[in-house]
């Protein structure tokens, strides 16, 4: 991972690379040099969340794109998933999405997509990356005398909700199924809510007024506590909660309670496995999956691969063993028979099609895993070693390892997008998960913060 890409795009969160509007120029340039077009103008397509440094962001990238001889052609306030599906339908060279995903407003950053919609490889980011941290790139388009045009894709969240309609396969409709969505005042504002009402579904929708500032603000997909609530109170069927930019998906059953990402995949799994669908009966997750996964998966007959962390390395994964079916415990689902990147009301419609043809609540569904104690704290950090260099760290791990005694693991990482570090226990019990979980972060806050 290169010093401007992190798991999920380029982070602009770091201190040392901060997302600025000169920043972004030379990221519109570098896209526009590196994805051209060979026997046509170079298009790309650019969408965005909510937030307030968007559109300072856009048009940043716009001039970078346009003084390149390359096209834009904004998409305006779109789910990612919905950018990746239009950059294909559109035969563009690449999209971009100017994202956080989950993070708080002040932060934001960039997603890159290819011509067919996939999230790019290490070659071509750190190609990406050298362009724009090369001081003279600049210069690239000052012997371009033809520049770029603008244009508005004005039907970009039709033709996207065309498409999610579309990939109903299981069930006509959602009538009879009470929703409630969190759209975390982001991207789905504004689909979400639309798309499940227009697919037969009682819909009411939380957090759809985004104000530039209060995007994933105690909602969304890392703050699901007001809609557990809500469902309760209304006795709906399920929860949907998206992250910012569309792309996660947290679900809540009739009961209240959380369904994590991988709850999430076992559910589809076994009704895909079922009907014949699980291509090459495979599904492919992360080493942050939660063992019960695995477990689950193992028990079902299913072969199960792990990957880094990043939906992209997901996808990657998917394409080389072939399988169809993969995601994240964070909440991206990836269909690779019918989409290119995780997409959250997808994954929500996959899910309730599930519930309704399975005629069983969500509650019972999630039967088919049982999770396994976890628990996980974020500890923000001033710099990012290698972990295996932070002083009594290894042999605390070690130690730690063997009192589980094979009945649990531990796992530690950088966030790629944020400066904290992520200290991740799983055991036999909560208790012992929790203590051991703080014992480590400790250290790395002594050390690190």
């Amino acid at each position: 991972m290169g010093k401007l890409f992190g798991t999920d795009g380029i982070r602009g969160v770091a201190d040392e690379y901060p997302m600025t509007a000169e920043m972004a120029v030379s990221i519109g340039r570098a896209v526009a040099k590196i994805f051209k077009g060979k026997e046509r103008e170079t298009k790309v397509v650019i969408g965005k969340d909510t937030r307030i440094s968007g559109d300072m962001l856009e048009h940043a990238l716009v001039s970078g794109i346009c003084s390149m001889g390359s096209d834009a052609y904004l998409a305006g306030i779109l789910p990612t998933p919905g950018v990746a599906f239009i950059t294909a339908l559109r035969k563009a060279d690449a999209g971009i999405v100017i994202s956080a995903s989950h993070n708080p407003f002040y932060d934001n950053g960039i997603k890159i997509f290819n011509n067919n919609g996939f999230k790019l490889a290490d070659k071509k980011e750190a190609e990406i990356e050298t362009f724009v941290l090369d001081k003279n790139s600049a210069a690239f388009g000052r012997s371009i005398q033809d520049k770029g045009c603008t244009y508005d894709i004005n039907d970009a969240d039709t033709r996207y909700k065309n498409f999610l309609k579309e990939s109903m396969t299981i069930v006509d409709d959602l009538t009879g199924i009470k929703i409630i969505v969190d759209c975390s005042n982001g991207a789905t504002y504004k689909i979400a809510p639309s798309i499940f009402a227009e697919l037969g579904a009682v819909v009411e929708a939380l957090f759809t007024n985004p104000d530039g500032k209060n995007i994933n603000h105690r909602c969304g997909s890392e703050h699901p506590e007001v809609l557990k609530q809500m469902v309760v109170e209304n006795q709906a069927d399920i929860g949907l909660a998206f992250d910012g930019d569309g792309d996660r998906l947290i679900a809540i059953d009739e009961t209240g309670d959380v369904l994590s990402g991988d709850q999430i995949l076992a559910v589809c799994a076994k009704y895909m496995k079922q009907k014949g669908h699980l291509k090459r009966n495979l599904v492919v997750s992360t080493i942050m999956s939660n063992t019960g996964l695995g477990i689950a998966l193992k028990q079902m007959g299913i072969t199960h691969l792990m990957s880094n962390v990043g939906d992209r390395y997901v996808v990657q994964e998917m394409i080389t063993s072939g399988a169809v079916l993969g995601g994240e415990a964070s909440g991206h689902m990836i269909f690779l028979d019918r989409h290119t990147t995780g997409d959250g009301m997808l994954t929500g419609i996959r899910l309730i099609e599930i519930m309704k043809h399975e005629a069983k609540p969500l509650s019972e569904l999630k039967n088919v895993m049982t999770v396994l104690p976890q628990a996980l704290v974020n500890v923000e950090v001033r710099q990012k070693p290698d972990i295996e260099t932070i002083p009594d760290l290894s042999p605390t791990i070690q130690q730690i390892e063997k009192n589980l005694q094979g009945k649990g693991r531990v796992l530690i990482r950088y966030s790629g997008t944020q400066p904290i570090c992520r200290v991740m226990v799983e055991g036999p019990s909560i208790e012992e998960t929790q203590k051991y979980c703080h014992q480590l972060a400790d250290i790395i806050r002594y050390r690190l913060s």
